[in-house]
């Protein structure tokens, strides 16, 4: 029997199928870089990001939307509502996977060769195209489990989909090329394991509507049970709900979170797609090609310290919720500004890390160290993306979506005018300051938007200290990798590259987690709303200072 998930439950499984979904995608790319040469790679690349954004501007938002519709109408008894609901979101999903599949097959040939300038780029992005047949679908279903406080149906089948996904399409290119066949197709095959990700996704949530459908059978019976107060729940309502009407609920909630959630696929599409375009009078063709490839890859990386925040974001979003309709301004201040401060002391040491160890980084993965400045400097940028974040979830916290959508599309707009203005004079760096100032300008606004209705109080007068330790425990990380690299200089190369990285890494922990205390910038109150994993090792290093301070 399938059984409804509590809250913390729910996000505990949604935030690790994002988690391994993230993992999985850096794993992909790093044999690729060992398969492919540059243009292959680029091309799987390109037909990704498309994929990946028109993926999410066909499904982000209609999961919640759906979700949130049909759990108020089960809370009200109004199951025939719930179920009419269910039929338009699949009407809908299969009418735009076809239309949005077709587009991408028939359109590949035009983006790859006159948008992109890239033309061995068209197979891999129609190879990749039949997945968008089945993926909003799949995402309308996820939706609606969710509505029904079942989240293990859409963890199980995100898992599965990006198992599929990478080792199936690994394996597929594996084959083609080793028939001899080009990189061109080569790409092709290992884009077509989204594919296969997309069947085994289907195959998952179609075992679990069986399920559900036997289930509420049993509902059905308690239905007709109660006949006699069919009007007052409203029961038969649902044959008569229009569809058109269904369309618009979820087109107004779901229309913000499409444009918020989209913003970071769109950057990256943007960066890729337009590249050789922005940035042809700064590089050659051949530089450009490996530059492009560079990029590539540090995208893949920059996805990781972010992850935090995703999960955070997606937590605290029913707690500042349910504080601001209880009128409790108190709480609602004391939760966003604990959840900006823990992703401050969290976030920022990854992505700090990623920044000063990018060279062994970069060298350990993949098959060389080429590209780890473009690593370090997409990177650092996470910094400001993860407040981003963050704060775009705050505001629909407490239900200011379009306020956060309004201030989204003028980062956007900032993020174009500076990628033309600075790509020609500084190539691949100019993508990411502009990026860089994207991401700000989206911060400040939110920051502002949020003091305007409960004033922040994330880090007042600890702000020097705390940049002093992140200066501090950066240069501390680099050193202790320089000083490793030259150590460790006649060592198998990737095991020089390994133990470089993890001397940088423990560096920069010890340095940053003790200066944090010894400046004063974390107490004992904010050591409590940290993760468990920096918990312990936070609690023992306040214990030792503040046992210090008696004995003296």
């Amino acid at each position: 029997m399938l059984k409804k998930d509590s809250l913390l439950k729910g996000t505990i499984i949604l935030a690790a199928a994002a988690l391994f979904a993230r993992f999985l995608g850096l794993f992909q790319r790093i044999p690729l870089d060992y398969m492919l040469g540059e243009e292959g790679f680029n091309s799987f690349n390109l037909a990704n990001s498309i994929y990946l954004l028109l993926l999410l501007l066909a499904t982000a938002g209609f999961p919640s939307a759906i979700s949130k519709m049909v759990s108020q109408r089960y809370a009200l008894g109004k199951y025939e509502e719930a179920k009419r609901i269910y039929k338009a979101a699949l009407f809908f999903g299969a009418v735009s996977g076809f239309i949005m599949a077709a587009g991408l097959f028939f359109f590949a040939g035009y983006f790859s060769d006159v948008i992109s300038n890239q033309p061995n780029a068209d197979l891999s992005v129609r190879a990749i195209s039949p997945a968008l047949l089945f993926f909003p679908i799949i995402a309308m279903m996820r939706g609606y489990f969710q509505g029904r406080q079942m989240m293990s149906a859409g963890g199980l089948s995100q898992i599965v989909e990006q198992f599929l996904r990478v080792f199936l399409g690994i394996g597929l290119g594996l084959i083609v090329l080793s028939l001899g066949w080009s990189d061109r197709w080569g790409a092709a095959a290992i884009t077509f394991g989204s594919v296969f990700g997309s069947l085994g996704a289907l195959s998952v949530m179609l075992f679990y509507v069986r399920k559900l459908r036997n289930q509420d059978r049993q509902l059905e019976l308690e239905k007709r049970q109660l006949e006699a107060v069919q009007e007052d729940y409203g029961y038969d309502e649902g044959p008569n709900l229009r569809f058109r009407t269904i369309y618009r609920e979820i087109f107004r909630m779901s229309v913000p979170a499409i444009v918020t959630s989209s913003v970071i696929n769109v950057i990256f599409t943007f960066d890729l797609s337009l590249f050789d375009r922005l940035s042809g009078s700064f590089y050659t063709v051949s530089e450009a090609i490996l530059l492009k490839k560079d990029l590539g890859i540090a995208q893949s990386l920059a996805g990781i310290p972010p992850i935090l925040a995703i999960a955070l974001g997606s937590s605290i979003i029913p707690v500042i919720s349910s504080a601001f309709s209880l009128n409790n301004m108190n709480e609602v201040k004391r939760q966003a500004s604990i959840v900006l401060r823990v992703v401050c002391f969290t976030g920022v040491p990854f992505a700090l890390l990623l920044t000063v160890a990018s060279y062994s980084i970069t060298g350990l993965l993949f098959k060389s160290t080429h590209g780890y400045e473009v690593v370090a400097a997409l990177a650092a940028s996470t910094i400001v993306q993860i407040t981003m974040m963050t704060t775009n979830s705050i505001l629909y916290g407490l239900g200011k979506q379009r306020i956060s959508m309004r201030n989204t599309l003028i980062g956007l707009v900032l993020k174009i005018v500076f990628s033309l203005a600075l790509t020609p004079i500084l190539g691949v760096y100019g993508l990411i300051i502009a990026s860089v100032v994207c991401f700000t300008g989206v911060t400040a606004f939110n920051v502002r938007s949020i003091n305007k209705i409960a004033k922040l109080t994330i880090l007042g007068k600890r702000w020097i200290p705390y940049l002093l330790a992140v200066i501090i425990s950066g240069i501390a990380g680099w050193g202790a990798e320089q000083g490793m690299l030259h150590s460790t200089n006649a060592w198998i190369v990737k095991l020089s590259f390994l133990t470089s990285a993890a001397v940088a890494g423990l560096a920069l922990g010890l340095f940053y987690m003790a200066l944090l205390i010894l400046l004063k910038v974390v107490t004992p109150e904010d050591t409590k709303s940290l993760p468990s994993v920096l918990r312990k090792p936070m609690s023992k290093i306040m214990k030792l200072k503040y046992r210090r301070r008696e004995f003296n």
